[in-house]
């Protein structure tokens, strides 16, 4: 498995995990605790990798990017725990739009223990410095949320989904981060109105497309006025 797979889906397989990948465990376990209160720095990532018994050299090659390295590999984490948890239940049974909820608010649970984190990581991400690496991510949440809800697309389909979802997924992350109520009730109503907006959406654009097919075409009419006698 090449090194981009094994950062993006973190102990994703039964097999043993690589000297790497036990390294970039480690330096993330030593880390979490710390996160909130240091934010995602360079000088985190070596004292959490001394805490780990993880040598500098060996730190580099975890995390050949730093922080970013390591902020992408606590998300890819969450990615693989959430899969991990959706994979017990029985999402088939659901609709496509009771899937999708259920797997945004099994996504953002899994991090809920390391809400600060989370939120440290989106701004260090929305920083110009870190380049492409927040969409990355953001892109790899969705499509990993899609795939646990069953999507096979492979047209068009499979990116405006993701799109549409991306724009969802940001918005409940971060209401998310600033709600106060009780089991974050107010996040989950927030989830399912956006949910219920995209559905709307999803309708209307299915009408208009229904009724643009039955339109005559433009073109073939242009043709006829042209070359009418």
């Amino acid at each position: 498995m090449p090194m981009a797979d094994r950062k993006a889906r973190p102990g994703a397989d039964a097999r043993k995990p690589t000297h790497v990948e036990a390294s970039q465990a480690k330096i993330l376990a030593a880390a979490l605790p710390h996160v909130a209160f240091d934010g995602w720095t360079l000088r985190l990532m070596r004292e959490a990798a001394e805490a780990a018994g993880v040598d500098h050299n060996e730190m580099r090659l975890a995390f050949p990017e730093g922080a970013l390295d390591l902020v992408d590999y606590f998300l890819a984490d969450g990615d693989r725990r959430m899969a991990e948890a959706l994979a017990g239940e029985d999402l088939a049974a659901m609709k496509v739009r009771e899937r999708i909820t259920r797997a945004v608010r099994v996504r953002i649970e899994a991090d809920g223990p390391h809400r600060e984190a989370v939120r440290r990581a989106v701004t260090l991400l929305a920083l110009p410095t870190s380049g492409s690496h927040g969409p990355r991510a953001l892109y790899r949440t969705v499509d990993a949320i899609w795939r646990a809800a069953g999507d096979t697309s492979t047209d068009f389909n499979f990116y405006t989904k993701r799109a549409t979802l991306a724009g969802v997924y940001s918005a409940v992350t971060l209401y998310w981060l600033a709600d106060r109520s009780d089991g974050f009730a107010d996040t989950w109503a927030f989830l399912d109105a956006r949910i219920e907006d995209v559905m709307r959406f999803e309708k209307a654009k299915a009408s208009v497309l229904g009724v643009v097919e039955k339109l005559p075409d433009p073109f073939a009419l242009l043709g006829r006025l042209r070359y009418r006698e």
